[in-house]
């Protein structure tokens, strides 16, 4: 009877193990999407549905404090309490997914991407966008007032 095969080890000391989840995870709530190796995005699966589970269900300090114990940036802890879990108030759970991309070029692993299947709208996206729709504008209204030359090339001919 083979027991604590709950977890893959990863090849990995438990402490080198658990670290590179928490970055794992801690990428996934920043990013949104994160491109890892198969077995390693299904490993930090598992832990990121548990953190959204409990930041969904309990938005109390001693929620903040678990998740803290993990990820170790507060911005994202904010983040994961006020923008991610919010999205999933309606569903039981399947809040991430992976998706097979193919084998790695170096060492031939199979490598997958996890991402979070609804996507919060981040801010620095939106107000890129704006800036964008702005410089369109004054781009336009430029190309309008400037008035194009007539080639001398072909008043010549």
């Amino acid at each position: 009877m083979r027991h604590n095969d709950k977890i893959k080890k990863l090849s990995r000391p438990s402490d080198h193990r658990n670290a590179m989840l928490n970055n794992l995870v801690t990428s996934l709530f920043e990013k949104n999407v994160v491109i890892t190796t198969t077995t390693k995005a299904r490993e930090a699966k598992k832990l990121a549905e548990k953190m959204i589970t409990l930041a969904k269900n309990n938005d109390t300090v001693h929620a903040r404090r678990e998740i803290a114990k993990r990820i170790r940036s507060n911005e994202i802890v904010k983040r994961l309490f006020e923008e991610i879990a919010p999205l999933y108030k309606t569903r039981n759970g399947g809040y991430t997914r992976v998706i097979s991309v193919g084998l790695r070029r170096g060492d031939c692993a199979s490598t997958s991407i996890l991402e979070l299947v609804e996507k919060p709208a981040s801010k620095e996206k939106t107000e890129k966008q704006a800036e964008k729709k702005e410089v369109k504008k004054i781009v336009k209204s430029t190309e309008k007032k400037v008035e194009k030359k007539p080639d001398k090339k072909k008043e010549k001919k």
